[in-house]
């Protein structure tokens, strides 16, 4: 099954916190300087950090052909990189070759890492004057220690982008080795590299640090091409998928898996080649629920991976009787993406199956890896959540099978497209509603969206890549574009008959579609890959990717997209063949009472005690301080971002 089939998983409980959280999301709008940032070490956009590298080498003396210097154009391109990243994203700058003529050691820290300061980094680059030689190597160490730490209970991006326009000239340390040692497993630190003209020696000296550092080497042969090169790696630091959960270590057998609670969500590691167990408890009335365990693997952007590499998930009854299982592969050998395996357990009505008796539940997690792939390990996000069973004498009604007036001729809202940010994964992704949305993407990004679709509603969308000017080149290029839908739970939605959620990309405008059946409890006994997932209301997930290889075509920094959301049909109260229709307000929002929870597993309560229970991240209290702090801070700080011309001009909308 594809890949990428994927806010903080948190359901609340009543609606005083959503109230509260909602008013200072609305007061914060009109006041933003009473939005006092969170701690810096909790706070979901401090998590990640990047120090750029610049060569300023004598070499950076010479013109390019824009006529100005080298240095003069990197100075450019810095100040697009930071007009593009945003706000107080923690940042910093490191020069090399700026201040002696002849020194293998020289190497400075022009602006320490911390919030994004843009005049500061303009300023302290537009001070420097090329004179010296270009130790790579010695100065990758010094970056590295230059950015703060992870966080101990989470995982961060440290990200470092070096800048050269030409190879190492000191000879040790030797840049790749450095490159190797400093990412070791490539869990928690990244290097780029981008060469700005050069070829031969010096760009096979920068792929080979890229790939050593688990990073994407990018070639910039022109100025503008540098500018552009630039502001994609920092907006792939800056983007970086965000991490929400309780740690856990998987082990490496069934018997001594540790045990998960249901709801939870979790994070671990998993490396090339490697199975991790996990387990959870069914027992007494949980045994007659309805059990979803998701894995999200989130490898490097753009990191070589194989077409076959991904994810194995299965689901393992107490005597060892698999209960279900899923494969999640990339499907491409551009660049890795988010890439997600779910399992489900859903009791038989007369409960005589092995997998419908209570006990202890196992769950292997095991990831492919082609000879050529990147060997980093990949952080995992594990989500587990449970559903209530249909109270006693209810009777559901009849499994949707087909598309209705939701097929792929729907006639889809139109209109002037109302600007978004999308989020980077399932928990901070932006929730819309019936209407037409603009985006961009930078090659190798997904970009994360929520929508809301109550029972016997169904949700349609297509994804509309712009005309983008292409990069001069020879040969012929072409990438792809696709987009992924889940259901609570992260559930992957198949594509069913009618959509193609897939195309290739030449940079020409191209359109992916995707949309649900009705939702109906009964959808769970179909054995459709488009039906069976769509079995309760809530919160439904839209992931559209950008593959890697557009950073050929596409002579933007970003390529824009619009989404055209509908959610079709009237929003009943409950999954009863006679439930009441709900009321005219939750219908036109698309929401009925589908779930009033704020995201990740689409556990949200709902009217009469139907489908899942409240969904309470793993972290309790801590987790709603997070919400209310960090999350709101970087809610407010992420549509602050200031967009570079390079990111926006272009494309037909």
């Amino acid at each position: 099954m594809p890949p990428v089939r994927n806010r903080l998983a948190v359901g609340v409980t009543g609606g005083a916190l959503l109230a509260l959280i909602t008013g200072l999301l609305a007061g914060a709008a009109t006041h933003p300087a009473v939005a006092a940032p969170a701690d810096p070490g909790t706070d979901p956009l401090a998590r990640n950090s990047l120090e750029i590298v610049l060569d300023s080498s004598g070499s950076m003396t010479e013109r390019d052909d824009s006529g100005r210097t080298r240095m003069q154009s990197a100075r450019k391109a810095v100040g697009t990189l930071v007009d593009s990243l945003p706000d107080a994203y923690p940042t910093g700058l490191r020069v090399y070759g700026a201040d002696k003529t002849d020194s293998c050691t020289d190497t400075r820290l022009a602006e320490p890492v911390g919030p994004l300061e843009r005049e500061r980094i303009k300023k302290a680059v537009a001070k420097v004057r090329p004179r010296g030689e270009t130790p790579i190597g010695h100065s990758l160490r010094k970056a590295a220690a230059d950015l703060p730490e992870a966080p101990e209970n989470g995982f961060g991006r440290r990200t470092i982008v070096l800048v050269s326009d030409g190879e190492d000239t000191c000879g040790t340390p030797k840049p790749c080795e450095v490159a190797e040692e400093l990412s070791r497993d490539g869990l928690d630190l990244r290097i780029d590299a981008i060469g700005f003209q050069v070829r031969g020696k010096a760009r096979e000296q920068l792929e080979c640090i890229a790939r050593a550092g688990h990073g994407t080497y990018y070639d910039a042969p022109k100025a503008d091409d540098l500018a552009r090169e630039l502001e994609r790696a920092g907006r792939q630091s800056a983007d970086g998928y965000r991490f929400e959960g309780e740690r856990v270590a998987g082990s490496r057998s069934s018997a001594d898996a540790p045990t998960l609670r249901a709801p939870g969500q979790y994070l671990d590691t998993i490396g090339p080649g490697e199975t991790r167990w996990y387990a959870t408890e069914l027992d007494g009335a949980a045994a007659a629920k309805a059990v979803d365990f998701a894995a999200t693997g989130v490898p490097q952007p753009g990191s070589r991976v194989g077409r076959l590499d991904g994810l194995e998930l299965t689901l393992r009854s107490a005597d060892g009787s698999s209960c279900g299982s899923d494969r999640a592969w990339f499907e491409q050998d551009e660049g890795g993406t988010p890439v997600t395996a779910a399992v489900s357990r859903i009791p038989g009505k007369d409960g005589s199956r092995d997998c419908d008796r209570p006990g202890r539940f196992t769950f292997e997690l095991t990831r492919e890896t082609a000879e050529g792939s990147d060997r980093a390990r990949w952080p995992v996000e594990l989500r587990l959540g449970t559903e209530r069973p249909l109270p006693a004498g209810a009777t559901p009604a009849r499994a949707e099978t087909g598309y209705r007036g939701g097929g792929k001729d729907a006639t889809l809202p139109t209109g002037t497209p109302r600007d978004i940010e999308g989020g980077t994964g399932f928990n901070d992704a932006e929730k819309l509603k019936k209407g037409v949305w603009r985006d961009t993407l930078v090659p190798a990004q997904t970009r994360w969206y929520r929508v809301p679709v109550g029972w016997n509603q169904q949700l349609r969308y297509d994804v509309e890549f712009a005309n983008e000017p292409e990069r001069r080149k020879n040969g012929a290029s072409f990438s792809y574009v696709r987009t992924q839908l889940y259901a609570p739970g992260r559930l992957p939605v198949g594509d069913g008959p009618e959509f193609t959620a897939r195309r290739p990309y030449r940079g020409d405008p191209v359109k992916v579609s995707q949309g649900t059946v009705p939702v109906s409890w009964q959808n769970r006994a179909e054995s459709s890959s488009f039906v069976q997932p769509v079995r309760r209301g809530g919160e439904y997930y839209i992931a559209v990717t950008l593959g890697a290889g557009a950073a050929r075509i596409a002579d933007n920094a970003a390529v824009r997209v619009v989404l055209r959301v509908d959610v079709k049909g009237r929003a009943k109260q409950g999954p009863e063949h006679d439930a009441p229709f709900a009321g005219a307000q939750a219908a036109a929002d698309g929401a009925g009472t589908a779930g009033t929870g704020t995201g990740g597993g689409g556990d949200g309560e709902q009217a009469r005690n139907f489908g899942p229970h409240p969904a309470v991240s793993a972290g309790g209290g801590a987790v709603a301080v997070l919400l209310l702090a960090g999350g709101v801070w970087y809610a407010l700080h992420r549509r602050a971002r200031v967009r570079s011309v390079n990111a926006t001009r272009g494309g037909t909308w």
